[in-house]
């Protein structure tokens, strides 16, 4: 059981741990020992959580996130795969109450009237510097 909030609590049957060989250096232990985990969350058949968070955990998941609603999180960064697998399992809880944040809704302003002076004067003076460029009539 993995607790994520007070009304976000997920179950054991919803999470799948699998260990497999992690690549790069570490010498002869990363050649025997199964020390990278991957962490697989079941997110779309979770009843515990809501269908808004779950549509921007999807979003914040990316790649991810699997056809059939999964969440994998791959962790190899120690020898020690009892901690891989508690990094991994912080890194879901922390995607999960990322996911419960919902963003602000926008508010259109309009701008300004000085700025629109403002940005109507430079308009000018641009093109005014630009008139002044080309040939020179009349000495030749």
């Amino acid at each position: 059981m993995l607790v994520v909030a007070e009304e976000i609590i997920i179950q054991d049957w919803e999470l799948t741990e699998q260990f497999v060989r992690a690549s790069g250096p570490g010498g002869q232990n990363v050649n025997k020992v199964s020390t990278a985990v991957e962490l697989r969350f079941e997110a779309e058949r979770s009843p515990s959580i809501p269908p808004q968070v779950k549509s921007r955990l999807k979003r914040l998941a990316g790649r991810r996130w699997t056809k059939d609603g999964a969440l994998i999180i791959q962790c190899d960064e120690t020898r020690s795969q009892a901690r891989n697998r508690d990094i991994a399992r912080d890194r879901l809880v922390e995607l999960i109450r990322k996911a419960m944040v919902a963003p602000k809704r926008r508010i259109k302003t309009k701008p300004t009237y000085g700025s629109q002076q403002r940005r109507l004067k430079a308009k000018k003076v641009r093109g005014e510097v630009k008139s002044m460029r080309g040939k020179i009539s009349g000495e030749d």
